[in-house]
């Protein structure tokens, strides 16, 4: 590509005519230079008055200013780390001091002067610029000069996109009015409507209408009625729109320890509380299922630091034996009559430790509960281990919404397991399968199949399907339905091979019957569904229990009838049949 770059007369140049009359630009480069301008020396710079040539100068001072300024930073660490005031200093500080001062003046002065006298002797002739100054097609070529760059032959104009029209929707009064212009201008936060209103819906009205209207797009279809905005405020959601509708659906009954339950599914997925249902059908037929609770409590690890690793193993030494347990455990069970403390595990990397508190805490799900008793115990220990860094109340060794070993393997929320023995006829009549396909596809699937892939939990066929319906149901926080579909699916043939035995282990179903969504309007009408609605009073912590033991009897509904599916070779069928809409599209979009 060749570059098209042209000199531009410089504004002294002189103006004469030509024999045609018109102007005739001359520049005094063309012109000849007089006796006076060869006699002319070069115009005197500021370096040249040094003593020492430029460059040695110039590393001297640099050298210099570094130095102090190196010298000065760890003086003032020291003097925080043991707490001594800023402004006593010492004689070596203050000729420090003054040498920075010095030698920053120095190089401040050479490089602002000479930058200046630059542009003042720069003879006007040395001056490139563009033919056109509005072409924004230029690049800079090898000597640093910018060069018009012509578009390729034959490019189409690039579009350019159009701001979108406001949407506009009248508000109730000109009030409001004023108020979401006042949003869309930026000169009122839109998170803080609710405090200046005072009232939650008029603020998730107007922020919505300022929404559409800075971005152009609409909101419709998403509904705002309907919905007590006051019961979010500071604790669900922060600056709402509106709110999305998820259809609920019901499996059931479950009958799970001799109990039946209506089980509510939230989902969107066509196919999956029919199959669910169809699960809990084999169960009953087949005399139910029975769950067990292995494990309750809810974990907090924090992660400190030390200067050496040997001072954390004596921190790691003092929380692991048990002689101080009953002390850390008054320190923690301060921060809630509820909360419990059951044990401390300890991990080290090099000088960093991470401990991980575990306790009861009723019917919450507990994570605001334990971390206050985990705060409380991290005060208390300052006392004999003031050299301890506090990295973060979290240390990822909890571990909270996301995949880990120790979970796994440890547990943390409710731990169960849940069974049930479904005869043959029922699996041939119901699951339209047999015991002996079953059995092998669960070896080759959730088993095998699942150690292949390298799967942390996820030995089995879709337990977090069921796992996320049933948490959305009951205002539970979806993010925890990763470590709580943790799942390891056994089937077995029993009873000389008729009968099937089939259950699931869940070591860190995390759930609860209070706080966070469980209080909003429609997930407690789904918990009371359950009978599991609010806090136990006979027994805290019950409810809770409870809710587990659903999720895991719900899942292995889930898991027997998929598995069934699959081994007969229906899945494909089915979702055809359930999870495909029959209504006609280009009918609905016209309408």
């Amino acid at each position: 590509m060749q570059m098209d770059s042209r000199r531009r007369p410089p504004k002294s140049s002189r103006t004469t005519s030509s024999n045609d009359g018109g102007p005739l630009h001359l520049h005094h480069k063309q012109l000849a230079p007089s006796v006076d301008d060869r006699s002319l020396s070069p115009t005197p710079k500021a370096s040249d008055a040094l003593p020492l040539p430029l460059y040695l100068t110039n590393a001297i001072f640099f050298t210099l200013f570094f130095s102090v300024a190196y010298y000065l930073l760890h003086r003032w660490r020291d003097k925080i780390r043991n707490s001594t005031p800023l402004h006593v200093v010492t004689f070596a500080e203050i000729a420090a001091i003054v040498s920075l001062m010095a030698s920053f003046i120095y190089l401040l002065g050479f490089f602002g002067i000479d930058f200046v006298q630059s542009f003042i002797t720069r003879p006007s002739h040395d001056a490139w610029d563009l033919e056109d100054t509005a072409n924004p097609n230029y690049l800079i070529n090898e000597d640093h000069r910018l060069v018009t760059c012509p578009p390729p032959a034959n490019t189409p104009p690039i579009p350019k996109i159009p701001n979108p029209e406001p949407i506009i929707t009248p508000l109730a009064s000109v009030e409001d009015e004023e108020i979401v212009k006042s949003v869309t201008e930026g000169t009122l936060p839109s998170y803080s409507l609710e405090s200046k209103l005072g009232d939650c819906k008029r603020a998730a009205v107007i922020r919505r209408e300022a929404l559409q209207r800075i971005t152009g797009r609409s909101l419709e279809g998403l509904p705002i009625e309907g919905f007590d905005y006051d019961s979010v405020l500071g604790q669900c959601c922060e600056m709402p729109v509106g709110y999305v509708q998820i259809p609920v659906g019901i499996a059931g009954p479950l009958l799970l320890n001799g109990m039946e339950y209506m089980v509510p599914m939230a989902t969107t997925e066509g196919c999956l509380v029919a199959s669910t249902n169809r699960g809990c059908k084999a169960m009953y037929a087949s005399g139910g299922a029975t769950s067990v609770l292995l494990a309750d409590g809810m974990t907090r690890a924090p992660v400190v630091r030390f200067e050496t690793a040997k001072r954390a193993s004596e921190l790691k030494l003092f929380l692991e034996e048990p002689d101080n347990f009953d002390t850390l455990s008054i320190v923690f069970n301060r921060s809630s009559r509820f909360a419990r403390l059951q044990g401390i595990k300890c991990s080290m990397a090099g000088k960093n430790l991470y401990m991980r508190f575990k306790c009861s805490t009723g019917d919450a799900m507990g994570m605001n509960m334990v971390s206050k008793g985990v705060q409380n115990v991290l005060d208390f220990l300052q006392s004999d281990f003031h050299d301890m860094e506090v990295i973060g109340i979290s240390g990822n060794f909890c571990s909270d919404k996301k995949p880990a070993a120790v979970n796994w393997i440890e547990g943390r929320g409710k731990s169960v397991v849940c069974e049930a023995i479904i005869k043959e006829e029922i699996v041939k009549k119901v699951l339209k399968t047999s015991v002996a396909s079953l059995v092998e596809l669960n070896m080759l699937k959730n088993l095998a199949g699942s150690a292949v892939a390298g799967a942390l939990g996820g030995f089995n066929a879709h337990a977090s399907n069921i796992v996320s319906a049933v948490f959305i149901a009951t205002g539970q926080d979806p993010a925890q339905n990763i470590e709580s579909s943790h799942c390891i699916t056994m089937m077995e043939a029993v009873n000389n091979g008729k009968d099937l035995h089939v259950s699931v282990t869940m070591p860190s179903i995390e759930v609860g019957t209070v706080g966070g969504g469980t209080q909003l309007a429609s997930q407690s009408a789904c918990l009371n569904l359950l009978g599991v609605k609010g806090a136990s009073k006979e027994s805290p912590g019950s409810n809770s229990r409870l809710l587990a033991s659903i999720v895991a009897g719900s899942v292995l509904a889930g898991e027997l009838s998929l598995m069934a599916a699959i081994a007969q070779g229906q899945l494909v069928k089915s979702h055809m049949k359930y999870n495909r809409s029959s209504r006609d599209i280009s009918k609905a979009a016209s309408s």
